[in-house]
């Protein structure tokens, strides 16, 4: 069975707070889900295997530890998982970003893709999707299966919010993918908006309506 990571970390708790203020700008609310999504990365790659390596020092010889030839490749489910790619890539800048696009079939109400560009050698790389919102849960399923149809052995699912409804859900589809949250709520509404969220991520991402 998967792991649930909910955060507690002191910095994501303020950060996660000021970015529900629906005073806060699209200018800060970038800049926060940049710093929340730096944040969570940290935890995210608490996993990675290492090696011993030497170098030099300016004083002496130095043994130490350095990733052991991982491929990471981050993928954002467009649009509001942008938000969270620069932040991911501060703490690993040489892994690979993907990305995926999906729209909900207003008759089926399924979530169908649209575009789907991943790097060459999805089997050898460990994937981290990135969505903002986890709220019933479809769009994560189906990129996390998109990505697994192209031979993805190892993911990780990241969102700053999460309802329980779409947590569960998400992790019986995909019971093989860990999950880091950096905060749970309380529910959805009769809309399938999470409460009390942050609205809609996107449009604050990026100033629309």
């Amino acid at each position: 069975m998967n792991k649930v990571f909910i955060m507690d970390h002191p910095l994501i708790q303020h950060k996660v707070l000021r970015l529900r203020n629906k005073e806060t700008g699209s200018k800060e609310f970038r800049e926060l889900v940049r710093e929340i999504a730096q944040l969570m990365c940290y935890e995210a790659t608490r996993d990675l295997p290492l090696r011993e390596a030497e170098v030099e020092t300016p004083v002496g010889h130095a043994i130490g530890k350095c990733i052991a030839g991982k491929n990471l490749s981050i993928v954002p489910i467009l649009r509001a998982g942008l938000g969270m790619v620069d932040g991911m890539l501060d703490l690993v800048p040489t892994a690979k970003v993907g990305h995926i696009g999906l729209y909900r079939d207003p008759e089926t109400l399924q979530p169908v893709e649209y575009y789907c560009k991943l790097p060459q050698d999805v089997e050898e790389r460990d994937f981290f999707v990135l969505d903002p919102m986890l709220a019933t849960g479809g769009s994560a399923i189906a990129a996390i299966q998109f990505i697994k149809d192209r031979g993805a052995k190892n993911i990780k699912f990241l969102c700053l919010i999460a309802a329980p409804e779409g947590l569960n859900t998400l992790q019986k589809a995909h019971p093989d993918v860990s999950i880091y949250v950096a905060a749970l709520d309380n529910k959805l509404n009769e809309h399938a908006y999470i409460v009390p969220g942050l609205g809609d991520a996107g449009d604050r991402l990026f100033g629309t309506k």
